[in-house]
């Protein structure tokens, strides 16, 4: 299993964003420092802002920022807000040709471990697993908000 880039970018923004204490980041910020594609997460944004997660904040000195406490922010939450279907095998989507569908004992196993997957990831908050700004600044190079203005 793996998760869309959309969940990956979506965690990534959530993190950025906890990072910045409270500070709006911009879309520009942000692409910048992950070297993502700006239309990319701008769609990622939109959707997390939708979601509840952030709020945004329009015009030249706008930006975003977390729409709630980080701690209260569930990454299993987050990763079934963004994915689109969880349909690890065949027989879990909607027009399942399987020939063995109704003796099989797969699909209560893979639901099963599902489960387990998004309880682990409903034990961690994007506080849990967030970095600092001088964190991103040193692994990222420092100077993305000055370079993100730039853009």
């Amino acid at each position: 299993m793996q998760l869309t880039t959309f969940s990956d970018y979506a965690m990534r923004v959530l993190m950025y964003a906890h990072a910045a204490d409270g500070r709006l980041v911009t879309i520009e910020e942000i692409a910048a420092s992950y070297r993502i594609s700006r239309a990319h997460l701008m769609k990622v944004v939109n959707a997390l802002t939708r979601a509840g997660y952030l709020t945004a904040v329009r015009g030249r000195t706008g930006g975003v920022t977390l729409a709630r406490p980080a701690e209260t922010i569930r990454l299993g939450d987050v990763v079934r807000a963004t994915e689109p279907d969880f349909a690890l095998v065949e027989c879990f989507g909607s027009g399942n040709q399987c020939m063995i569908k109704g003796c099989c004992r797969l699909p209560a196993v893979l639901r099963r471990a599902l489960n387990a997957f998004l309880a682990e990831l409903d034990q961690h908050t994007i506080a849990s697993i967030g970095l600092r700004q001088k964190d991103f600044d040193q692994i990222l190079g420092g100077n993305v908000r000055a370079d993100a203005r730039r853009v």
